[in-house]
């Protein structure tokens, strides 16, 4: 498995193969890539995957779809709303006017997709529901090979079967428009994801920046169509005892083409707890058993969102 790193003046994210047909549990090619998806979690909170297998045809439709999804009227994407917290539709806000995004809510269900479609579109849009719903498959599989090695990594397999039955997607289909001359560049605010991991895929317009742990930021280049980027959220930090980041990250943008982009989110429907594999006297408990969903609804609140860190003003020990 390739591994390509910048230097030490120009830092830049950790870019992992997956493409290798050997890439399966078990083997050399899966051990090493273990170690390299927990290294690069814990170094950075982040990393690339470059993933051939996935169709250029796939990639070509789903952001030409996002395009028309976009030109809808404003009222009718502001029809996109769920009970649960940040799923639903964030945009028309003075202080980010280039950000709008929509939430699918279960989307690795043919029932999720087809119910945000009939929404947007309530006379049908059968090629919308179908290549949305075969882009979530395709990153929901790539978010549960990264979840499996970094179970793996740490010694706790045993459980990754109990928390991927517990798991349910929220994909956020998102635009950044290019600024104006007299615009600020802020696509979306510097914030930490919420979820245990997000799986990030983007057109050709480059605009993610991830700090790192010593507050330098990297700007991160995935334009290639087989390339997405994984995130680690305040929930896998949690759950890894502090061992991974969850990395501080924002949009800034450039230029004059928008940018289209697709982050599929991870979340836990039941509790999380620090595996007690994970606590030793050089890791104390550092977190609580808290509520996923839980989570959420804390950072909608005054104290939550303006935490330093929202994770753990909700379950820090």
């Amino acid at each position: 498995m390739a591994l390509i790193m910048g230097s030490e003046s120009t830092p830049t994210l950790p870019i992992l193969d997956f493409s290798d047909a050997e890439l399966k549990p078990g083997t050399d090619s899966w051990l090493v890539a273990c170690k390299k998806v927990t290294h690069a979690l814990e170094q950075y909170g982040c990393f690339i995957i470059e993933y051939d297998k996935f169709p250029l045809q796939l990639h070509n439709q789903v952001f030409s779809l996002l395009e028309e999804l976009f030109l809808l009227p404003t009222e009718t994407k502001m029809k996109n709303r769920y009970e649960k917290p940040l799923n639903g539709y964030v945009g028309q806000i003075p202080k980010l006017p280039l950000h709008e995004s929509l939430g699918i809510d279960n989307a690795t269900s043919v029932e999720g997709t087809r119910f945000f479609t009939n929404l947007m579109w309530p006379q049908g849009n059968d090629r919308f529901c179908e290549y949305i719903s075969k882009y979530a498959k395709v990153a929901a599989e790539l978010d549960q090979m990264v979840t499996r090695m970094i179970f793996e990594s740490y010694g706790v397999a045993r459980y990754h079967d109990a928390y991927t039955d517990a798991t349910t997607y929220l994909l956020r289909l998102l635009k950044n428009r290019a600024p104006q001359q007299s615009e600020p560049t802020l696509g979306f605010i510097t914030h930490t994801d919420k979820s245990f991991t997000t799986i990030l895929h983007q057109n050709q317009v480059n605009a993610l920046e991830v700090e790192t742990r010593d507050g330098n930021r990297i700007k991160v280049d995935f334009s290639s169509p087989s390339s997405f980027v994984v995130i680690a959220g305040d929930a896998l930090m949690a759950w890894s005892n502090d061992r991974v980041l969850s990395p501080r990250h924002q949009v800034v943008m450039s230029g004059n083409i928008d940018r289209y982009s697709l982050g599929l989110f991870a979340f836990n429907n039941g509790t999380i707890q620090v595996p007690e594999e994970l606590v030793d006297d050089l890791h104390p408990l550092k977190y609580n058993t808290f509520d996923h969903l839980g989570l959420l609804r804390f950072y909608r609140t005054d104290e939550g969102y303006n935490s330093k860190c929202p994770i753990k003003a909700y379950c820090g020990v």
